[in-house]
């Protein structure tokens, strides 16, 4: 063993096997921005601009995805420059903004990439997610969704919207893609190698 570099530490987090089983195979993610990548809440200046919150927990989930080689998207009923501003910052490509059908939105998008329901996550917190959700392979849920919502998800997250929930759901795909592990180690070490 180096010098300075101790043993390999195991990943603190765990997922239910049969969860991880149903989770493999996922190959693309969409995600609803207001009450999964925001708390929901809207904050409207005098002058009509929005303002949201985004958690950095999300954010590097959802970077974290991409090198892992799994599509990250979004797809939301709302347009605003804060939204767009914070999808272009974590560098995500595939987005629709303003879609009053986000399944019709997905199948778009599903053409785009040449990829299919089969191999597609999302991550919903409302009833215009649901349709999408339906027919996701693996779908999430915010702690503070709809009922509705969580009734259909095969995962409801412990955090809520805007608070780390969509950085759970970025956390189990790569857990069951088995490249969870992997990430984690590398970001324990710095770029020269050392601890």
């Amino acid at each position: 063993m180096d010098a300075g570099v101790g043993p390999p530490i195991e990943p603190a987090l765990r997922y239910p096997p049969e969860l991880l089983l149903k989770a493999q195979g996922i190959r693309w993610a969409i995600f609803d921005v207001d009450g999964v990548l925001t708390d929901g809440r809207l904050y409207i200046g005098e002058h009509g601009e929005s303002f949201k919150a985004f958690s950095t927990l999300d954010g590097h989930g959802l970077k974290l995805l991409a090198q892992a080689g799994i599509t990250p998207a979004v797809i939301t009923g709302r347009d605003s420059p804060a939204v767009r501003r914070r999808i272009a910052d974590l560098g995500i490509v595939h987005a629709v903004y303003g879609a009053s059908d986000k399944s019709a939105a997905a199948t778009q998008l599903m053409a785009q990439l040449g990829l299919g329901w089969d191999t597609l996550a999302a991550m919903g917190d409302d009833w215009p997610d649901l349709p999408l959700l339906e027919r996701a392979a693996f779908a999430c849920a915010p702690a503070n969704a709809h009922i509705e919502v969580k009734a259909v998800a095969h995962h409801v997250t412990a955090a809520c919207g805007g608070f780390g929930a969509a950085r759970e759901c970025c956390d189990l795909l790569l857990m069951a893609a088995g490249r969870y592990a992997a990430a984690l180690r590398g970001h324990r070490v710095t770029l020269d190698g050392g601890p």
